[in-house]
Parts: C-alpha cells; structure tokens; sequence
C-alpha cells in the first residue's frame, strides 16, 4: 500500500502540476485544467479502492466488485484514467471524452462538472505537455487512504489561494479571505439540520465554512443542507468539485445570474434558507435593472437600484431568501452602500424594516491585491426584542495583522468581534448598539464612523492647523457636517418656499 500523503507533499504535488503550464496558458486560466485534472484523478483512485475493499470482502469476486451500490461514482473503463494515460496522440481529446463519459455514467450528480475547457485546442495544449501533466498526477495515489477527504479538501483550497496569489484580480472572483469568511461564519453560527445559501458562490468557500464550523465543535455536520448559485460555469464547477472532494454529497449548485435567473425558487417565490453568506460583486454595472424594477419574485421591496451599482439588488434578494424565523445573513459589502447618496431611499426602508442587526468595519488590505477596506451587513429577518429598533456598529478597523504581503484576522481578532456581536452593548471605542432614532437623525447614513470612533486609528489625516487626526475621525465629521449642512439646505427652502406662497397670496 502507497504511504500516507502529507500535507505538504500534497500542496507540492498540487503546485506542481500548475507549473507545468507556465509558458503555455496564462495564469489565470490554471484553474480550467489543473482543477478538473485532479477530479478525474481522484474520481479514479477512490473507485480503484472501493474496487479493491469489494474484491476483499466477496473473497476475489469480480463481477460483485463491479456493482454500482459498492461505488460512490460509476467510471465506465474505457473513461478511467489509467487508459487515458495510456494516449500518445491527441490526449486532449482522449481526456475530453472520458471526462464526459463519466458525466453521463452519473448524470444527477456530476453532470456539467468537469467544465468546458478546450482540451483539444493543441496549440495552447501539445500532447507533449499534456502526457506531462498526466504522469506528473499519476505520481501520488489519491486514494481515501492514502488522502482523506479533509486533508485533500485543504490542499485544493491551497491550490485556490496560490492561483488567487499568482493570477491576482483574475481570481477574485472565486476567493475570499479565509479569515473573513471564518468571521461571517461565527458571527451566524450555522446549526445541524439548518439551509444554509450562497447566491455568489464563487468556489463554494463560504458554504465549506459553515461544514467546517460544526465539524471543528464535534456537532452533526452531514445534514447540514448546502445551496449555492454561481454565474461563471467554470467557477461553479470548481465550487461542485470543492465540496465533493471535501466529503459533502448533501447540497445544490447550480449555474446562473443570480439577480437575472435565481434558480432556487419555489412555485412563486424564492426559497427561504435559515443562513445566507455571500460576498457579492462589488457595483457591477451589466446587469438587467428594467427587469428588476418589475421583478416577479419581489425583490425590489425597498426600490431599485442605480444601473451602475448592484449592491442593493444582491442585498434585497438575500433579504428576500431569509426564514421569516430563523432567517439571518452576513454580507460582504463595500463601504459604499452605508452612505452613497444614490441609495439613501432603499437604505432608508431597510433600516426601518428593522432587518439590519450589525454593521461591522474591516481593516485595510484584506483583499487580494487591493488595499480597500470592506464592511460585513448581518441582517435577521426577526430579530431577538432586546435588538429591536437597534442597530449595532463595530469598528474592527484596526483588527487586523499583515504578515509576508498578506493581511488577516486572527483568532483573537474574530473573537473579540464575534464577542460584541454576541453581548450586543457599547464597548468604548468598538462597538455601539445605535437607536433607530439616532439613524434617522442622520438621515439614514450608516457610515460607521458617524456612531463608532475606533481607540486607535489605523490610518491619519492631517488637519488645517497640522496635526495628526484619524481618518476615521475626519470622515465622521465630514459626514455630520455634511447630514448638517443638508439640514440647513432643506430649512432654508422650505422657508423660501414659504415666503413664495405668502407673496403670491398677498398680490
């Protein structure tokens, strides 16, 4: 029997076969080729095994050995990879077709799963390169035995963050900071037996983390029931494999424009989920806001949204998948969607739906390649009576460390924050539960500095007189001056206006 696989000789054997392409496909287009490599390799190593238990328990008989109940996944023999392996000429096509194959041989669970690279397109991949690829896989067995499904679970999220480090903004789009998906997780404390949603799933990082969460407290993580919707088909094929390859068969992701085409409906409205986390697009501006406007499933409950900002339509139709019990969510925001004067109405109304339960600032730096600091929105569809008509604002800006070009949150961090969530009361210079009253006297803004300085700023500006101020400091009181200056605005012309009616009277 092959040794044991650690972990670092899996993430080497992983890295491996990416480099591999360099000088053939950009970076960025890695995942396409190494992710559903892997799939087929294992796909084929784990039935070799099950083939190998079967034949020991049947004492050597065959043809029992070959039945489908012994067998997570059928792999037909002519699609397995040890005759693949065995191509000399044109492998992307002998690779293409057993990949399909084994899509039909198990039509309701992998269908579509292995995406749609170009295999065959042989000037971007030779034989010669390809057969390279191959043997470099064939060199580990990546049986359960020798890789359990956790440990290869963790090296695939390894091989997601390296291309994430490698490609830069190309893989923005299927990876967020671990430590802040860890966060969001805490912070909605996902149950055995809950429904747990992610309608920009991305590669399905954030539904793993609820798994993750009951697994590491020894509660029961099987029937915890996983959706995901994911726009890019590539994308929401590395998201399937993700969960596969961890273990999870209990969940559904399937391809769509979430705010075009939601998949998760029922009869006339959308499905309702008991936990929802989501990092959605920031301000995407190709998307279909006429249709919006008169959405058949209502989630336009609090207006529509600006055609160069999307923020509020993924916000209100997560708003719209919550349990009106158990529902609740924590979305990954830009600081825009607080204060931007284009969404003041919507903001307004959800406010005074009284959904929105904490608004929390993140630190700089926390996103590959971009300095930007992002807010985290936890909503509940019915709130606890002591959060009432109450909002709580954390400023976590400076929790935050920066280690080798990387930015993270420490398990200290997470659970100072996760703490004041949970305690919900004023910490000085952290966190402050905030009236629904003090939130209209702003005009609905709910910039975090207007209700929450931080102890220590992170980052400075200079003042008139040439001091050192916290720019988060200088942004509160822009942003008072500004809700002042509004005020006075609005005084003076309805005195004005006043003043126009009387003099008309009187001639």
């Amino acid at each position: 029997m092959p040794d044991r696989i650690t972990q670092s000789q899996l993430e080497s054997y992983l890295w491996g076969a990416a480099t591999l392409l360099r000088g053939y496909i950009d970076a960025g287009d890695y995942k396409q080729f190494i992710f559903p490599l892997l799939f087929y390799k294992r796909l084929c190593d784990v039935y070799d095994e099950e083939v190998a238990q079967a034949l020991e328990e049947s004492g050597g008989d065959e043809e029992y050995a070959r039945f489908a109940e012994n067998h997570r996944f059928q792999v037909p023999a002519e699609a397995h990879w040890c005759e693949s392996r065995q191509v000399s000429r044109n492998v992307g096509r002998a690779i293409q077709d057993a990949m399909r194959d084994i899509e039909k041989a198990n039509p309701d669970r992998l269908y579509g799963i292995f995406g749609d690279a170009q295999w065959t397109n042989k000037d971007r991949l030779p034989d010669r390169m390809l057969r390279e690829l191959m043997e470099h896989f064939s060199t580990l067995t990546l049986s359960i035995a020798n890789c359990p499904e956790d440990e290869l679970g963790n090296g695939y999220e390894y091989l997601i963050k390296k291309f994430a480090d490698d490609s830069g903004h190309t893989a923005a789009e299927f990876y967020t900071n671990r430590t802040v998906v860890h966060l969001m997780t805490e912070l909605l404390e996902p149950r055995p037996g809950e429904s747990v949603y992610d309608p920009t799933c991305g590669s399905g990082g954030m539904l793993l983390s609820c798994v993750a969460r009951l697994r590491d407290q020894g509660e029961e993580w099987r029937n915890l029931r996983l959706f995901g919707q994911e726009r890019n088909l590539m994308t929401s094929a590395i998201s399937r494999m993700n969960l596969f390859l961890h273990g999870i068969e209990d969940f559904q992701v399937l391809r769509g424009d979430t705010l075009a085409d939601p998949k998760f409906v029922e009869g006339d409205r959308l499905m309702q989920f008991d936990a929802v986390l989501a990092n959605p697009p920031y301000s995407i501006k190709q998307w279909d806001r006429d249709k919006f406007e008169s959405d058949p499933w209502g989630r336009n409950l609090y207006g529509t949204p600006p055609q160069g900002r999307a923020d509020y339509a993924f916000w209100q139709h997560i708003i719209q998948s919550l349990h009106p019990k158990t529902g609740r969510c924590a979305i990954l925001f830009p600081h825009g969607v607080l204060f931007r004067n284009e969404e003041q109405d919507m903001r307004q109304r959800a406010a005074e739906h009284d959904v929105i339960d904490c608004v929390l600032g993140l630190g700089p730096n926390l996103f590959y390649n971009s300095p930007m600091e992002a807010c985290i929105v936890v909503c509940r569809k019915s709130k606890p009576p002591k959060q009432r008509k109450k909002v709580l604002f954390i400023n976590a800006v400076n929790e935050v460390t920066r280690e080798r070009a990387q930015s993270f949150l420490t398990d200290e961090h997470i659970d100072r924050i996760v703490k004041a969530y949970r305690d919900y009361r004023d910490v000085e210079g952290f966190a402050r539960v905030v009236s629904l009253e003090e939130i209209r006297s702003h005009a609905h803004n709910l910039s975090i500095p207007l209700y929450v300085r931080p102890e220590n700023g992170n980052a400075a500006a200079t003042s008139a007189d040439g001091d050192r101020r916290p720019l988060a400091d200088v942004i509160a009181d822009w942003l008072r001056s500004s809700t002042a200056l509004r005020k006075s605005m609005d005084e003076l012309f309805d005195t004005l206006e006043r003043a126009d009616i009387t003099h008309n009277e009187g001639a």
